[in-house]
């Protein structure tokens, strides 16, 4: 089995995060994380153990025999699940090879990173247990969605690991800070009441759109504050705007969800979610307008110094910023420094007809074989 063989068989077992509108009946990354395990276990040598995070939603622990009192103990983390195959062009789940590319969800995020992780652990079944190191993997749940996996993973086993790389499409370059994401969903109460008698309702459309277009600046203005050297200023973005059942009757419920950028500086304060709460609180409005958390994924700073990405800079790796969040922030939050490398193009993921240059994927499955051996010499 080639590592191409590899990505399409990984391409061909779907594994939807089931959130939202997946596109697919068949959803979750049970599947894949079993398919995921037996390779581990009957190709690579590795022990294999399994953790339900939700229900048939497992993450996947292989653990590679090593010496006794081994140096860096090295974590290889990418994510089992990908994002919704609704709308694409192209067989979601065909991994055809054509055009010197492999097709199919999952190509580029994330499943070309996990074929080269898991190609390099076949490779090197008889060196890995020589190196003074030790290697694990986990094959991480839930990613594209609030990432239960990771944080799960971090939660139990932050204290076992010194050093992370985060299975992601950077094109083999070290992502070592990225902002993170608060999903943040605002609803106004009112009162129903008939089309033709709106003074006698209290329409909550309005209520909440005076509140948005007020609260939008002002938090554009307080994120100057929390600004970055490297990934600038926190964001926000008005996402979502429902309310109302019917055109003939005054809205009694509306939402706003929106999605704030979070700096370190600006995660540390409290987030967006103070922000708002603060504003809230200012306008005397905290005890009419309920806030929710929909989603929250933390920011990621590893010290470019750290000797583990030193190493990967010395393979010819850049130091990058993302604009994107990934595993690599909660994992590095739970005590495990951690970054994001892997082959492949960000910008084919998500999209309609993603794919992954053959090229890219064996020169990923090279470099991550190339790492591990950078300890033996």
């Amino acid at each position: 089995m080639s590592v191409v063989e590899l990505l399409q068989a990984l391409i061909q077992i779907p594994s939807v995060n089931p959130d939202g509108d997946p596109g697919s009946d068949e959803t979750g990354e049970l599947q894949v994380a079993q398919w995921v395990g037996d390779f581990l276990r009957d190709r690579c040598g590795a022990s294999v153990t399994y953790e339900e995070v939700l229900p048939e939603r497992p993450n996947v622990i292989g653990k590679f025999a090593h010496l006794d009192n081994p140096g860096p103990r090295l974590l290889f983390a990418p994510h089992l699940d990908t994002v919704s195959v609704k709308g694409m062009t192209i067989a979601p789940f065909g991994g055809e090879v054509r055009d010197g590319r492999v097709w199919g969800r999952g190509a580029s995020d994330t499943k070309g990173t996990m074929a080269a992780m898991l190609w390099t652990f076949q490779e090197l079944r008889d060196v890995i247990p020589t190196l003074p190191i030790s290697v694990s993997f986990v094959g991480l749940m839930g990613e594209e969605t609030g990432q239960p996996g990771s944080q799960h993973f971090a939660k139990h086993h932050g204290d076992e690991y010194d050093f992370a790389i985060v299975g992601e499409p950077t094109e083999c370059d070290v992502v070592y800070t990225h902002k993170g994401c608060v999903w943040l969903e605002l609803t106004a109460r009112g009162k129903a009441a008939h089309g033709s008698t709106p003074e006698r309702g209290e329409n909550a459309v309005l209520k909440l759109q005076a509140i948005i277009a007020e609260l939008l600046p002002h938090l554009q203005q307080h994120f100057e504050a929390y600004s970055d050297e490297v990934l600038g200023l926190p964001t926000v973005n008005l996402g979502q705007f429902r309310g109302g059942s019917r055109t003939n009757i005054v809205p009694e419920r509306a939402m706003a969800a929106l999605d704030i950028r979070e700096t370190p500086s600006l995660r540390a304060a409290g987030g967006g979610l103070q922000l708002v709460r603060d504003f809230l609180q200012e306008k005397g409005l905290a005890d009419q307008i309920e806030v929710e958390v929909a989603v929250d994924s933390t920011p990621l700073y590893t010290d470019p110094q750290h000797p583990e990405v030193q190493r990967l800079q010395s393979l010819g790796s850049e130091l990058v910023m993302a604009p994107w969040f990934c595993d690599a922030g909660w994992l590095a939050k739970g005590g495990i420094p951690s970054i994001a490398c892997g082959p492949g193009s960000i910008a084919q993921a998500h999209t309609e007809d993603e794919f992954i240059d053959i090229e890219a994927l064996e020169a990923g499955a090279v470099y991550y074989r190339r790492f591990l051996e950078s300890y033996g010499a």
